[in-house]
């Protein structure tokens, strides 16, 4: 029998925060392409469903090799799947900045761009997803029953807040050329993934009669409900994360104000309003969540309402310091919604089953991703606003669903 009460592989606290400091770089770096790529595609040619198209295409691969890599991670070791992982997102990254660098400079064009790019991303989706399990397997390791739940939310927290810093991240690189965010994001994952190398331990073989808990099927009538409520979120969120750079770009008429610098003032506005998502963010999740720890069913509600609230602001009012504004609301509400509905599904199930249930949950994100930018990019097509609006009446549905059912419920139940 294991013993609950001594982890198995610990780690310090220093190694446990460089867990965290790789899933927040991980975050950045999937998420800045939204306020790169958007107007950047756009300006090379390519269509708003195209470029979806593209980034879906990769967020699909990656989540489908996300177990695979757990199992990788278990047999060669955690920490080099980790590091592996960095360092790919990087170097992958970079052989997309030098596709759109080339498209930018009139080199490749039309169709051959399309499936350039699409094929540069397909090894993002192959290469990449390593990271979460692994960090997952080793905080599971690293920690017991009693302190597994909070180890494994330090991670998700992670990857959500470095989701919305590099975006934020964009707004202070792009002076620097429109191009440059993703050269940050590029030295970002390769210096994290040196970082890991040197470190973290290197993984210790497991005793053979050690056995893994037995992962939890998406089908667990425990966690399908959390899991799939937080899909659903994440559609809401990818719909808006995916179209933001051009609902900046057309509504403050960019192209024709700033003609020659349209893209990398794009590039800075969107990442304006991404940095107020951020601050609230980090403002909440650390001088509120992790000081009070308020109770996930009573703040999941009120959190889910304050990012519908902000979507619609974000479409109802022109000046761009109200669209900022908006934002900051939806950062907050976010650093309330997601950690809770985390919360929630890891105390569904038994503490011996809270690593299985934190792994599962944490493939929620690239899941709403695979759909979400893909409905918002034709939502956009339709018409600008129409991202926010669906956003809004997905997140609104789910806030009413959180107050009505789940703040009524017992911890502990799906």
């Amino acid at each position: 029998m294991a013993d609950t009460e001594h982890p198995l592989l610990p780690l310090s606290a220093f190694q446990k925060g460089m867990l965290l400091l790789a899933s927040i770089s991980m975050g950045a770096g999937m998420s800045i392409n939204f306020v790169v790529v958007a107007p950047l595609t756009r300006k090379a040619g390519l269509g708003e469903v195209e470029v979806a198209a593209i980034l879906t295409l990769s967020t699909a691969l990656y989540a489908m090799m996300i177990p695979r890599w757990g199992r990788i991670a278990d047999r060669i070791g955690r920490k080099r799947v980790m590091v592996f992982s960095l360092i790919m997102m990087g170097l992958t990254n970079m052989a997309f900045l030098f596709t759109l660098d080339a498209a930018l400079a009139g080199a490749v064009a039309g169709t051959s761009l399309l499936l350039l790019l699409v094929f540069v991303r397909l090894w993002f989706g192959l290469l990449t997803p390593g990271l979460q399990p692994a960090s997952m397997a080793a905080m599971t390791d690293a920690t017991t029953s009693r302190d597994r739940a909070a180890g494994l939310g330090m991670l998700g927290a992670g990857m959500s807040i470095g989701s919305i810093l590099g975006p934020a991240g964009a707004a202070a690189l792009a002076p620097l050329g429109a191009l440059a965010p993703l050269w940050g994001s590029i030295v970002f994952s390769i210096a994290t993934g040196l970082l890991i190398g040197f470190t973290l331990p290197a993984t210790k073989p497991r005793p053979r009669n050690q056995a893994r808990p037995k992962p939890l099927s998406m089908f667990d009538a425990r966690v399908r409900p959390h899991l799939t409520f937080l899909v659903a979120y994440f559609i809401g969120v990818g719909m808006v994360q995916q179209t933001l750079g051009w609902f900046i770009e057309d509504r403050y008429r960019l192209r024709e104000t700033y003609p020659d610098t349209a893209g990398q003032t794009a590039v800075l506005f969107t990442g304006i309003a991404f940095a107020c998502m951020a601050a609230a963010t980090i403002l909440v999740q650390f001088g509120y969540i992790s000081r009070v720890k308020p109770d996930p069913r009573r703040v999941l509600w009120l959190g889910l309402a304050m990012v519908c609230a902000g979507y619609i602001a974000a479409d109802l009012f022109y000046e761009f310091w109200v669209l900022c504004a908006a934002f900051f609301l939806v950062g907050a509400g976010s650093a309330l919604a997601i950690p809770s509905a985390n919360a929630l599904g890891s105390l569904s199930v038994t503490r011996e089953e809270q690593g299985s249930a934190a792994a599962l949950l944490s493939a929620a994100p690239p899941a709403g991703f695979i759909f979400g930018p893909l409905i918002g990019a034709a939502l956009y097509q339709a018409g600008h606003a129409l991202p926010l609006i669906a956003s809004a009446i997905v997140v609104g549905a789910l806030a009413l669903y959180a107050f009505l059912v789940t703040a009524r419920r017992p911890l502990g139940t799906g």
